[in-house]
């Protein structure tokens, strides 16, 4: 029998073992080709480097190609390739949207493009269920396409800003550099968008799914993008059977403590710390966090996370004991930005003769490391203890030039700004006017958070400093307060 079917098996060898045809959707599914410039937070002046990345793209509509923030961010080239093209097409950031890793891009001629099919989204992948990424990952220059199994569905951080948790969904497939912006297809339709992978273990990556993608794209249909809306409060879990008893609750397992409410945010004044959520429009909370919206258990978050600025969430809860509802607009923590990576943005800075004052962020904080504890805690507290309400910005000496001006003072470098000349410096912008007021007094003092001494500087000396630090150093401008 096997010599009989060893004649049939080598006539079928070819049509077994022959790569499967290309599908027609691979053509809307676009490699894409970024040359950037990363600003240079240790030396503001400096344009910054130069670099380069692979990413990919997917055709969702006329002119418009879908991919991950990261993969465009600080973009100031984009080139598009077809699969099977040699050909590569100027492209341009139409919408970029750091805080959920994802952006909207054209070309400046689609009509190359306009017989190409458009990929449909579909719904979020349920456990265990098989998908199939397409990307043009590291290893090679053509198409690849991989197969996962949805293994989690979960709030996850999302790498690209450091700051933001969204909806995430984990696929038993690696996602690598080039991966990126690549279409995850089930049944036919997009069921999420490759982003990030995880170093620490194997073959694991994660899928940005459809509710984050659709936010997006509406978001963005009144021509801007204008980022989450957030609760403003910070939650604890109440699975302590004592602590549930001190609150007066049932051990029912609903219900999350409020340990802090930020000022100015959405909850303040509606909501207060020692409050018990125990429901979000009228979908139970439980004492985790956690709430269950299409069959599956997900941070209360995703709530506030499917509305924009101007939906109104309800909010059931607890206080002293007594059951109330609130009804609480929303809109965005635009100070939480404080602890994002920013991008297209230049860096600000000040040089003042051979100092170097810049505005603390996470940018700058991922740059200098900084470990004066007065420093860490301005970051730390920025927003939940509101100091935004007082300082605009954090004004941090970060670097000290070598100048005779200056041969004392490196020591101070890593503090912050908390007077000039007795006067509390609230910004960079007014930190800049101090020290160059229309009439100089004879000395700037500058004191800083927990140093043992005020600064001196010789206001006779500073335009001779300036002179020399900006020649020595290379440095074309002393200043730029704007972003």
């Amino acid at each position: 029998m096997q010599h009989l079917l060893f004649p049939v098996l080598l006539a079928l060898a070819p049509a077994l073992f022959a790569e499967p045809a290309p599908s027609d959707v691979y053509r809307s599914v676009l490699r894409v080709e970024v040359a950037t410039q990363v600003p240079d937070y240790e030396t503001p002046w400096n344009s910054g480097r130069f670099s380069g990345g692979i990413g990919t793209g997917f055709i969702i509509g006329k002119n418009k190609i879908l991919t991950n923030a990261h993969v465009v961010s600080n973009g100031r080239r984009v080139l598009i390739t077809v699969y099977g093209s040699p050909v590569k097409y100027p492209a341009k950031v139409d919408y970029i949207a750091h805080d959920c890793d994802l952006a909207l891009l054209s070309v400046e001629d689609f009509k190359n493009f306009e017989s190409f099919p458009t990929f449909e989204f579909g719904k979020v992948p349920s456990l265990e269920s098989q998908v199939r990424v397409i990307g043009y990952p590291i290893g090679g220059d053509r198409l690849s396409v991989t197969r996962g199994v949805v293994s989690r569905i979960d709030f996850q951080p999302y790498s690209h800003s450091r700051a933001d948790s969204h909806l995430a969904v984990q696929i038993d497939a690696a996602i690598n550099p080039g991966n990126s912006g690549g279409p995850v297809i089930q049944d036919g339709k997009v069921v999420g968008v490759a982003f990030q992978g995880l170093r620490q273990a194997d073959n694991t990556g994660y899928i940005i799914p459809t509710p984050v993608i659709q936010r997006f794209l509406k978001d963005i249909e009144d021509g801007i993008y204008n980022q989450y809306t957030d609760l403003g409060v910070s939650d604890f879990p109440l699975h302590n059977p004592a602590m549930r008893t001190a609150l007066g609750l049932k051990d029912d397992g609903v219900g999350v403590l409020i340990t802090n409410v930020v000022p100015t945010s959405a909850s303040d004044g509606h909501l207060k710390p020692g409050d018990v959520i125990t429901a979000l429009d009228h979908l139970p909370v439980d004492s985790a966090g956690m709430i269950t919206i299409d069959g599956e258990n997900v941070n209360l978050n995703e709530i506030v996370e499917r509305k924009f600025v101007g939906d109104k969430v309800a909010v059931r809860l607890i206080r002293d004991g007594k059951e109330m509802d609130v009804e609480i607009e929303l809109k965005p923590l635009h100070w939480s930005r404080m602890y994002a990576i920013q991008y297209e943005k230049k860096p600000r800075y000040m040089v003042f003769a051979g100092l170097v004052f810049q505005p603390l962020d996470t940018n700058l904080f991922a740059a200098s490391k900084f470990t004066d504890i007065n420093v860490r805690r301005l970051y730390s507290d920025y927003v939940p203890k509101g100091l935004f309400k007082k300082y605009g910005d954090i004004v941090i000496l970060t670097r000290v030039e070598s100048d005779p001006i200056t041969s004392q003072l490196t020591d101070f470098t890593g503090f912050a700004v908390e007077k000039i000349n007795g006067v509390e410096v609230t910004d960079l912008k007014q930190a800049y006017e101090l020290l160059h007021p229309k009439e100089a007094p004879k000395f700037f003092v500058i004191e800083l958070f927990g140093a043992n001494r005020p600064l001196i500087i010789p206001s006779a000396g500073v335009a001779g400093a300036n002179q020399r630090v900006a020649k020595n150093c290379g440095i074309p401008s002393l200043k730029n307060l704007t972003e």
